[in-house]
């Protein structure tokens, strides 16, 4: 390990290479750039940490390592780069907190307005939201405390101040920032070649100007190329039960724009589904969750019956009437209704049909994110869905891989997170049966047992600054109750991660509803 960087494990998929501020961050996040190995899927630079996020087919984690740890060893190597875009924010500088903030800091509101014009910004990191950046400047003096009491919604838009950092909130979210202007410029636009306006490494000036009412393109940049043309006959749904949304295998390489992963939450169930019907196992299928789902074969479709299966949580099937099996291949003539029952076993059922289902594509993936709002929204009665063209051959003969109900206790392997020191001991992590609890969701499952003990920092601090995440992380709120991430979990976060579920293993979370048990087990062989 080099001096000046601590490497710490992150799961089987990736590294945390913790430095001692934030200029050894972009520092540090520059040289890995600019000697960018393949199978690097993901570079997340955070406010004293940069995510490593590997393929370990391709870079093993071994490798990753060192590479990183040499990287921080050549600080005095020079390498060619290009130079940093510089993008111009418009602001109307009118927020709710400018007189007081201006105030609380012993200045005017004109002096404040003036040094953060007079700032030269750049982009550290982004996270909390799709597009947001936090911006830092050498230039900037002051150290701006966050709100007591957090907004409940802040309007999209907003400029604003904490600590250190500057800010535009991209959509309307609840967030505890100093509000000093507005801006119209459109920070993130899922429609774009490049969604995210501000991306780190991004110089930034904002430009005072008056107040306008119509968004302000600080860009150009094309359209998404519009989906593959659909099938004859589509799906209309009648009741989407619970919550049903459009799922694929998930996106790469967004976590840097602040996009999260998502994609289905059990991503073997939704292969195995596209498997049984000869569909491609990338293609978009339904995610269904918890049952109570009916959707018909559009009566308008063409005279050639649509193929469907239905893999994962165990539920009674029936096609206008006719009991099915699940893990099996079925004809769904035009005008015939599907109907998924509620399901006694398991969470998260996965209805593909052959050719995929069509829905606008972002960062290469048709998923629906629930707590961003990206990607397809969640389906509601009367949406009509096509049909794609993403099929690999004809529909198999059999599928004679064993399958079944999923199971009621689960049995999850850990590898090792970056911040176990954080905690007196994890032994109870791995000695205590879990209960997932209510709250749980796409987001993240919280556990019911005895709290973890935080151990008592040398230095006396308890925050941990944000850093990056990713789906099965196990994170500790101040309660010490676990928190396992999901795949619509969030892109930078607090509090501590102690282990990381091992993609083998994430699958098998997809399918924990509320009651479920979870026993876990150390993996071996993990650096």
């Amino acid at each position: 390990m080099s001096e000046g960087i601590r490497l710490r494990s992150f799961g089987e998929r990736a590294v945390l290479g913790e430095v001692d501020d934030l200029a050894a961050v972009l520092a540090l996040h520059a040289r890995l750039t600019a000697t960018l190995m393949p199978g690097v899927v993901d570079l997340v630079p955070a406010a004293a940490t940069v995510l490593v996020v590997v393929d370990p087919a391709t870079l093993p984690l071994a490798t990753a390592r060192a590479w990183v740890a040499a990287a921080a060893a050549d600080s005095a190597a020079q390498h060619p780069a290009a130079p940093p875009r510089t993008v111009e924010v418009p602001v109307v500088y009118d927020g709710d907190d400018l007189e007081v903030l201006a105030a609380e800091l012993g200045i005017s509101a004109a002096r404040l307005i003036a040094e953060h014009v007079a700032a030269r910004w750049t982009v550290a990191f982004t996270g909390f939201a799709p597009g947001f950046g936090y911006l830092v400047s050498e230039e900037w003096p002051y150290d701006v405390p966050r709100r007591s009491r957090p907004r409940s919604r802040v309007p999209a838009g907003s400029v604003a101040l904490a600590g250190r950092f500057s800010g535009a909130y991209p959509r309307a979210t609840p967030g505890g920032w100093q509000l000093i202007g507005t801006t119209s410029a459109v920070l993130f636009d899922p429609d774009a070649a490049a969604p995210a306006l501000l991306r780190p490494g991004d110089a930034v000036r904002f430009v005072p100007g008056a107040a306008s009412t119509s968004p302000t393109p600080a860009r150009i940049a094309p359209s998404a190329p519009p989906p593959s043309r659909a099938r004859d006959g589509g799906i209309r749904v009648l009741v989407p039960g619970l919550l049903a949304t459009v799922q694929d295998q998930g996106r790469t390489g967004a976590l840097a724009a602040g996009v999260a992963v998502s994609g289905a939450a059990d991503r073997a169930a939704l292969r195995a589904a596209n498997r049984l019907v000869g569909t491609a196992e990338h293609a978009a299928g339904i995610e269904v969750t918890m049952g109570g789902f009916r959707a018909v074969r559009d009566a308008a479709a063409s005279a050639d019956d649509l193929w469907f299966a239905i893999a994962g949580a165990w539920g009674a099937i029936c096609l206008d009437g006719r009991a099915l099996d699940p893990y099996a291949a079925h004809r769904w003539p035009a005008g015939a209704e599907l109907a998924i029952d509620w399901f006694d076993h398991g969470a998260r059922a996965y209805l593909a049909v052959r050719g995929g289902v069509v829905a606008r594509s972002l960062f290469g993936s048709r998923a629906s994110d629930t707590l961003a709002g990206l990607g397809p929204p969640p389906l509601r009665a009367g949406d009509v869905l096509e049909v794609g063209h993403d099929v690999f051959g004809p529909v198999p003969a059999a599928d004679l891989r064993p399958w079944g109900p999923p199971a009621a206790e689960l049995e999850i392997t850990l590898a090792p997170g970056p911040r176990a020191d954080r905690f007196v001991s994890l032994d109870p992590l791995f000695r205590q049966v879990w209960t997932v609890s209510a709250q749980a969701d796409r987001v993240g499952i919280r556990l019911d047992g005895p709290p973890l003990v935080r151990a008592e920092r040398p230095d006396g601090t308890e925050e941990l600054p944000s850093e990056g995440m990713l789906p099965g992380a196990i994170q500790v709120p101040p309660d010490g109750r676990p928190v396992i991430l999901g795949p619509d979990g969030p892109v930078t976060g607090g509090y501590p991660v102690v282990a990381v579920v091992t993609d083998a293993d994430r699958d098998a979370l997809g399918q924990a509803r509320p009651g479920t048990r979870i026993r876990f087990r150390h993996t071996r062989g993990i650096l």
